[in-house]
């Protein structure tokens, strides 16, 4: 953790400024996500990054709690905050793994450009279950890299060189780990080839 989370602290300057690289697609994401918000959730956002995606999502629900292991990053999620004056974002540092909070606590969790990069996919997605409310909803967006031997024979050793975990799974494997931690999978979104898989998985009532 200690070397990945100095790696993005580096990074952080040269991240925020670079441009989303896929925008339709991104928004797409956001607004098929909006679906799900309403205005009384409590809802988490782990590897959040600089907190772009927070902040766009906060306006519609109670409270988002956002954490992520760079404390550059969450810098500058905070510092946008402010000078948005969106005041219902805590920022947090922290992981999936780590953090603490009751069972059943927020009514979405969103996990996005994150399950690759963690050591145990299959049990961040256990600990997502457990913090969502019964009908609660995990948002994810990953790269699946099995997927595709381009990515695959790219990101693998760039990954190792930064010292960084990169997980290569296929979307089918993705699939199992969320319905296997006993959520059932409301809506999938590839955009295209070699692109991340966008999923909504439900947590039963």
């Amino acid at each position: 953790m200690d070397r990945t989370a100095k790696f993005w602290d580096r990074m952080a300057a040269r991240y925020v400024r670079q441009p989303v690289k896929d925008k339709e697609s991104y928004q797409k994401k956001l607004e098929i996500t909006r679906g799900y918000l309403r205005p009384d959730m409590e809802v988490l956002e782990f590897g959040c990054g600089s907190g772009a995606t927070a902040l766009t999502h906060a306006p519609h629900v109670k409270h988002v709690k956002a954490i992520d292991i760079s404390s550059n990053m969450l810098d500058v999620g905070r510092q946008k905050a402010n000078e948005t004056g969106v005041a219902n974002i805590t920022f947090l540092h922290d992981t999936i793994e780590e953090f603490d909070a009751p069972e059943e606590s927020f009514g979405v969790v969103l996990g996005l450009s994150i399950l690759h990069l963690l050591s145990n996919k299959e049990a961040a997605i256990a600990k997502v279950h457990k913090l969502l409310k019964p009908g609660g909803i995990f948002v994810s967006s990953t790269i699946c890299a099995a997927d595709s031997s381009f990515i695959f024979n790219l990101a693998t050793p760039i990954g190792r060189l930064f010292g960084l975990v990169f997980r290569a799974f296929t979307a089918t494997d993705l699939k199992k780990a969320v319905t296997d931690a006993g959520f059932t999978i409301d809506h999938e979104w590839r955009p295209g080839a070699g692109k991340a898989v966008f999923l909504i998985a439900k947590k039963s009532n």
